[in-house]
């Protein structure tokens, strides 16, 4: 998991959002140094408002971070914001990756916005729709500035769909579900249209050709470092940080990363999943210094489970639970998740409080004082008072999925769950364990976590609060702080508590397969999903299938369509670009003056036999040369409607 430790690391620091922070200098124990389209209106409070981060890793399994119990892929950036957090043990996802952001962004269940089945495929002529207000655009208006950067995932046909339409002031990154972490190559995943390749890296709407050669991971975290730099922080801040790691890459090289990242986890027998290990830690010192930490609310999520198997799979591990992404199995949808503030009262906690990836727009929402009552008809519930003190979670039901294309559905209520029609993995508990057989992984280091940047940062932070309390006493000794730092006795008996055992014997194993009928499981007794009750329990199960019956009622039919050939980068300077805008040429070079070069003709280069538009890289980089024509526009569209590319 290199990528998915850089995550972790980068991101993890990233992850802090941050308000004012406390300066340790002066401190002796320096040692750990939608259908509302109305503007709304936060509470009265003169209290400024906290930062927000969201560090959203892709396809990163359960098994993939050390927090959980494995030993083989270290994230102690990410341990340490979870151990000195809350660990959120029952946090649900969509299982794939479009439909999960569509939720995280609207507050809404898939099922809601036509975006529950698939996800969406480059040359899809549909986005997340635009009746939807998403959470920037809440946030823009109580006075956020608003970030993003690295994968958006919701749509590019027309610009109107793209961040900077939807709430953001500034995105970095690429519009697509994955791409190359060299090259940023995005190629379409669609049988039907497989062979349509092309470059994604955008800054807002221009193409970011520079990029090129730059490892993802690095350009994400450092543009996120460079926002915060850049920051005033008389203002609050949204940065949404979703990285391409852990996900893999295209089909012709799905795993990249820098060998001395690679060469860290040697111990790993399985040569993709060492691929994937990786570390990182230079954000939390950027917000650190910047005085942002102290008022900042941090999470770090995957987006849906990993994909253990299959043409896209990044060896993550959903170890012990059953299945995977795409699936509606505890693999698949349980993710990893953990949230970090300095606001929280009741910390260091394992939360097995039910959540839902819809929860995050309210919950966030209520944090920066916006009253839920104001976010009209969505989803998900408030759960910041959840969150904060420790109280009993108003969510007790989660309909994880109903798609009639793939034809399965499944809801979780109270301890149990119910899965019915033809689901993937349904009979394999995917993933590593990290046992001997797999390599030697080194012991697990809870110093490592302690010394960490953001163990470092955060440590800091609370011997602040205690300096600032002991200030003016002449005694100390009988003193209690509300908070304490982190020790190694907490992060021993958290993450014991945080890992899953299946604790089945094979005898009481009940086989289940919901194509024939539905299974029923208690999930809380359960958790790896082994004993079908659906005999055993008949009341229950009649019970789920009326629930099924009821939330069907309020499904909207999926909205994907098949793929629009005017979508292919040969087209478009060999970009991804919004295709369907009255002239998408504009939005595919890096300046006005680059386009006005070809607005009178088109370039077209011969390359392996093959015809591409110009742009693909600038002329000779890197060794690369091309036979460049010249032909007026008019006979350039001409051929490509001959050849059915218009």
């Amino acid at each position: 998991m290199d990528i998915l430790s850089r995550i972790i690391g980068h991101t993890t620091v990233f992850i802090v959002l941050f308000l004012s922070e406390l300066m340790v200098i002066n401190v002796g124990a320096i040692f750990f140094s939608s259908l509302l389209s109305l503007p709304i209106f936060p509470s009265s409070t003169t209290k400024q408002k906290p930062h927000i981060i969201i560090i959203l890793a892709d396809d990163m399994g359960w098994n993939d971070v050390s927090f959980h119990g494995s030993d083989q892929i270290p994230t102690p950036n990410i341990d340490a914001l979870a151990y000195n957090g809350i660990i959120l043990n029952n946090h649900y996802v969509p299982a794939l990756c479009t439909p999960s952001r569509s939720s995280l962004m609207t507050g809404k269940n898939p099922i809601h916005l036509g975006m529950q089945h698939s996800v969406l495929y480059p040359t899809e002529p549909r986005g997340l729709p635009l009746s939807e207000k998403l959470l920037p655009e809440y946030l823009k208006e109580i006075g956020y500035r608003t970030h993003a950067v690295g994968k958006w995932h919701l749509g590019y046909f027309r610009k109107e769909y793209t961040p900077t339409y939807r709430g953001f002031e500034s995105h970095f990154g690429y519009w697509n579900g994955l791409q190359d972490y060299y090259t940023h190559i995005t190629q379409q995943l669609d049988p039907q249209y497989s062979e349509y390749k092309g470059f994604d890296m955008r800054r807002n709407l221009t193409v970011a050709w520079d990029t090129v050669g730059k490892y993802a991971t690095d350009i994400f975290t450092n543009e996120a470092v460079r926002l915060i730099n850049d920051h005033d922080t008389s203002r609050p801040m949204f940065l949404y940080l979703a990285h391409l790691a852990p996900h893999k890459g295209n089909e012709d090289q799905l795993l990249r990363a820098p060998d001395e990242e690679i060469a860290k986890f040697s111990y790993i027998l399985d040569l993709e999943r060492r691929i994937q290990a990786g570390n990182v830690g230079e954000v939390i010192d950027a917000l650190r210094n910047r005085g942002m930490l102290e008022n900042s609310i941090v999470i770090f999520m995957s987006d849906n489970g990993a994909p253990t198997e299959g043409i896209l799979s990044n060896q993550g591990s959903n170890y012990p639970l059953r299945g995977m992404k795409g699936s509606p199995w505890e693999g698949g949808t349980r993710g990893v998740a953990t949230i970090w503030s300095s606001l929280i009262k009741k910390s260091k906690r394992v939360s097995n409080q039910m959540m839902f990836m819809t929860d995050w727009l309210p919950t966030l929402l209520s944090a920066a004082g916006v009253n839920r009552k104001q976010l009209g008809n969505i989803d998900g519930f408030d759960l910041w008072p959840v969150l904060v003190s420790n109280r009993i979670s108003p969510r007790s039901e989660i309909v994880i999925n109903i798609d009639d294309v793939s034809n399965y559905a499944a809801i979780r209520r109270g301890d149990f769950k119910y899965i019915i029609g033809r689901t993937e993995t349904g009979s394999a508990w995917l993933g590593a364990s990290g046992n001997s057989s797999e390599g030697t992984s080194p012991q697990y280091d809870p110093y490592k976590v302690l010394y960490s940047k953001t163990g470092i940062a955060i440590s800091g932070i609370v011997t602040a609060k205690q300096a600032m309390k002991l200030k003016g006493r002449k005694t100390i000794s009988k003193t209690n702080f509300q908070e304490r730092i982190l020790t190694i006795k907490d992060i021993s008996e958290m993450r014991k508590e945080a890992q899953i055992k299946c604790n089945i014997k094979e005898k009481s194993k009940i086989f289940c397969e919901p194509i024939i009928a539905p299974c029923l499981f208690n999930i809380k007794n359960d958790p790896c999903e082994m004993v079908n009750l659906a005999e055993k329990r008949p009341v229950i199960l009649a019970m789920f299938k009326k629930i099924l019956m009821k939330h069907r009622l309020s499904v909207i039919p999926p909205s994907n369509l098949n793929g629009d050939p005017k979508a292919n980068p040969l087209l478009w300077n060999n970009t991804w670009t919004s295709w369907d805008e009255p002239n998408p040429l504009a939005l595919t070079y890096t300046n006005a003056k680059e386009f006005q070069q070809y607005s009178d003709s088109a370039t077209v280069r011969n390359s392996l036999g093959s015809w591409h538009l110009a742009g693909m890289y600038p002329e000779g980089k890197d060794g690369i040369h091309f036979t460049v024509i010249n032909i007026p526009s008019h006979m350039y569209h001409l051929w490509c409607a001959t050849t059915s590319l218009l």
